[in-house]
Parts: structure tokens; sequence; C-alpha cells
């Protein structure tokens, strides 16, 4: 059944077969393949290649044996190849010499290439899809804690006050971020390589942009040698995925550092948690561990396909089968952690009073002080080394602001009159941050009316309207 070997005399070795079989992981790609085997047959049709009988006999078959491969009554064997050879194998069973006339005009070299996109394609709407879900769980917590006052930071430290709302939209920008590329991407990757045969095109009379137009494509690619050597959409692809990964990181650090006892910001949901086997009180944040850890895989996989690529040459080489692993490792990666990530933001509760309560410490309404002396027209490098004076000295004789008599303040710097406390208020630094963009609940507000509608538009995408 191997797709090759007129020209050889004998077979090839078995250690030749294991290196080179890749049906154990691009059988996933078998519903692709069917789908541009039925194309196929139709072009050959229009080409005066396949008589009308011989063409619905050929589409029924394809249809048959996609049918078995869904119910599992067909599988691959050890002696297939790959996803090609098994599905010909299928074909040749139903309808003997005529299935092979589906082989012509085209190569395992543009199957492949068109199998690989159509399959990503489809799992990338369904990656933003799940996207979608982690974003709506962020804007819901984020709604509920519009006027959570938490401290916002720099360094790991203290730096100013801000709406708990605001840093939960944070990571739901990020994100909007990974869709846009993801949706980029697609534009990109939506070249139909079928009908570029091995690498040169074919001499007989087919369409390549009927093909592609049919498997919903946007256009052929314009050039044959391309076709069959690009990866670039696997590439890019595995970028895109590793840079969601990173944002996912980032968040499953924060939710790890929230529900320490140190900061005890949040409470986890049972059910997204785990215990100790030695330690009856644990209760640890594995998901959003699991996140962090399963950026390193995804960053992995990118730099394992771009090793790949580096240095080949035109057009289709060997190497090429190794494109497929990293990629749906990504893929399945992506679409295990996203709805335990989604959930465990969902169910968690935040403690509302440990967060607020800590919002002023390190003394973060500094920067408004200075800013109030800013406005009484101080310059502000003489108002940051006046505040940053008033800090040395609260720490020296153990005093937060809110502790300072009139006496005090004016003993620091002449700058500081009585009026200095009406800025040392936490819900009021919160509100004068009301420029665009800002952390006053109102823009926060502002912010999700805005992110709803743009993330209603990626769940339409995502649906294929």
């Amino acid at each position: 059944m191997r797709l090759w070997g007129g020209r050889f005399e004998g077979g090839p070795a078995d250690a030749l077969t294991r290196l080179s079989v890749s049906v154990q992981f691009d059988w996933r790609l078998a519903p692709y393949d069917l789908m541009a085997s039925r194309a196929h047959a139709r072009v050959l049709h229009r080409a005066g290649l396949l008589t009308d009988d011989e063409l619905g006999r050929m589409i029924g078959a394809l249809d048959d044996l996609e049918e078995a491969c869904k119910a599992g009554r067909f599988r691959p064997t050890v002696a297939d190849e790959d996803v090609h050879t098994a599905l010909e194998r299928g074909l040749l069973e139903r309808l003997g010499t005529l299935g092979g006339k589906l082989r012509a005009g085209r190569s395992r070299n543009d199957q492949v290439a068109t199998d690989f996109r159509l399959y990503l394609r489809d799992h990338v709407r369904t990656i933003v899809s799940r996207l979608v879900d982690l974003q709506t769980a962020l804007m819901s917590q984020a709604e509920r804690h519009v006027d959570t006052v938490a401290p916002g930071m720099t360094h790991l430290q203290h730096a100013q006050p801000v709406s708990l709302g605001h840093q939960l939209l944070v990571h739901v920008h990020s994100i909007s971020r990974d869709i846009e590329r993801f949706k980029d991407w697609d534009r990109r990757a939506a070249v139909c390589p079928l009908g570029s045969g091995a690498l040169a095109g074919s001499s007989l009379p087919l369409d390549p942009r009927a093909v592609a137009a049919e498997l919903g494509f946007d256009a052929a690619s314009p050039n044959s040698m391309d076709a069959v050597s690009d990866r670039d959409f696997a590439a890019e692809f595995l970028f895109a995925a590793a840079l969601t990964g990173v944002h996912l990181s980032r968040l499953g650090e924060e939710i790890v550092l929230w529900a320490s006892q140190e900061f005890r910001w949040i409470e986890m949901d049972d059910a997204y948690s785990t215990g100790s086997s030695i330690m009856p009180q644990k209760k640890n944040p594995d998901v959003a561990e699991l996140a962090r850890g399963k950026s390193g895989r995804l960053v992995g996989n990118l730099m394992s396909l771009l090793t790949t690529l580096k240095g080949l040459a035109l057009t289709y080489n060997r190497d090429l089968q190794e494109d497929k692993e990293p990629v749906f490792d990504s893929v399945d990666t992506l679409l295990l952690v996203l709805p335990a990530v989604a959930g465990l933001v969902s169910t968690m509760r935040v403690n509302v009073s440990k967060v607020e309560a800590s919002a002023p410490d390190g003394f973060a309404l500094a920067t408004d002080l200075a800013e109030l002396l800013v406005r009484k027209g101080v310059p502000f490098r003489e108002a940051h080394e006046a505040v940053g004076h008033l800090v040395v000295w609260c720490q020296v004789n153990d005093k937060d602001f809110e502790d300072l008599t009139d006496e005090e303040l004016i003993k620091v710097s002449p700058h500081f009159t009585p009026d200095s406390r009406e800025v040392l208020s936490v819900p009021g630094a919160i509100a004068a941050r009301k420029a665009y963009g800002g952390t006053a609940p109102d823009r926060v507000r502002e912010q999700l009316v805005s992110l709803r509608v743009a993330v209603d538009g990626y769940a339409e995408w995502a649906s294929g309207n």
C-alpha cells in the first residue's frame, strides 16, 4: 500500500519504516484529507478525468469512508505509512482500481500542506472560543470588583491603589491581542496549496482556484514551490500559541500569589484546587501552576519548529514531517488549559476586606500627595523630594501618613499644609485617576462596555459567522 516504490527492487528496512511512519500522529488530519479529496474529485471531473458515474461513486465512497472513520470501523494499520496511505487503502477497498484515479494531479506534498491548514484554521476558531470563555470569566469578576480597591504594584512592591476590576481587565486586554493575532493569522493561512503537486503544479487541466473556494480558502497559492515548502503558517500559529501561553502564565502567577497565605486575596473553589497527600490543611493552586508551567511547553514547540525549518533547501524535505507534532501538542495544550483556567477564575472568591485593607500599605498614596503639590505650583522634582523625605520620617517614627499631625507635616516640609490630607484617601485617589485608560471606577466601567462589544465579536468570528 505504499504510495511509492515502482522504481525500487526491494522494500524498506524495518528501521526506515519505523522512522518514516507518521500515521500515529497525523491520523487526526483524516477528516480534512477526506474533505480535500472530495474537492479534488470534483476538479478531476470538471477536467474530464472522471465521468459523472465515476464522480458519484467516488464521492459516495469518500462519504462512506468518513463515516467509517468517525465510527471507528476504519482505522490505520501498522502497515500504513501516513494518513494519506491509510485513506487511499480505504478508498481502494471500496472502489477497486477506480480509487487510484483520485491520486492524479496531486502529491502528498500539496495534500498534507492543505490538510494541515484546514486543520489549524478549524482548531484556531475553537481556541478563540475558549479564550472568549476566559475573557468572559475575567470580565464577570471585574464587574463585581470595579469598586474594590487593591494595591497596584510594580516590582511586586506596593505602588499605587487601583481598582481590582481594572487589574483583572489587564488580562482581558492581553487575551484580546492574542485573539487578534489568531484572526490575523487566519487571513494569511487562507491560501490553498492543493493543485501545486509535488512542487511544479500539474500538466492536467485542473483548477486550483475552484478547489480553494470549495475548501473555504480565500485564494489558491500563486507559487507551487512556495505552496509545498511553506510552513510559515505553522510557525506563526506556534508563536501566537506561545504568547497566549505566556499571558496565561502571568495570570496564573498572579492567582498563585493571591491565593497564598501572604496575600490571602482570594479563596479558590474546591473544584479547581487540590490538596496535599501529607498535609491535610493544604489547598493548592494547581490549575494556575499548570497554566504557568505549560507555557514552557508552548514556547518549546515554537523553538522546535523554527529550528527544523532553519536552512531547509526548497522545496519539500522530509524534515517537514516534524512540523505536525509541535503544532498538535500546542493545540491540545491550549484546549486543555483554557477551560480549567476559565473555571478557576469564574469560581474564585475575592476576600474584599483583606484586599482593601492592604491597598494603602507601603505609603501607596505618596504619588497622590506629590501630585497635590504639583497642582499647587510646586515643581514635581521638589514635590517628589519632599514626599520622599516624608516617607523616611514616617518610617523612622513608625507612622503612616494617616497618623501624622499638622505640626508633623509642616515640620517635614512647609509644602505640607493641613489640606494635604484631602488626598490621603484610597477611594479619593482611585476616583482622581479618571483620564482615559485610568483606574477610576467610571473609566473601568467604560472599559467593560467596550470589551463586551469586542468579545461578542470574537465569539461570532469563532462560530464561523
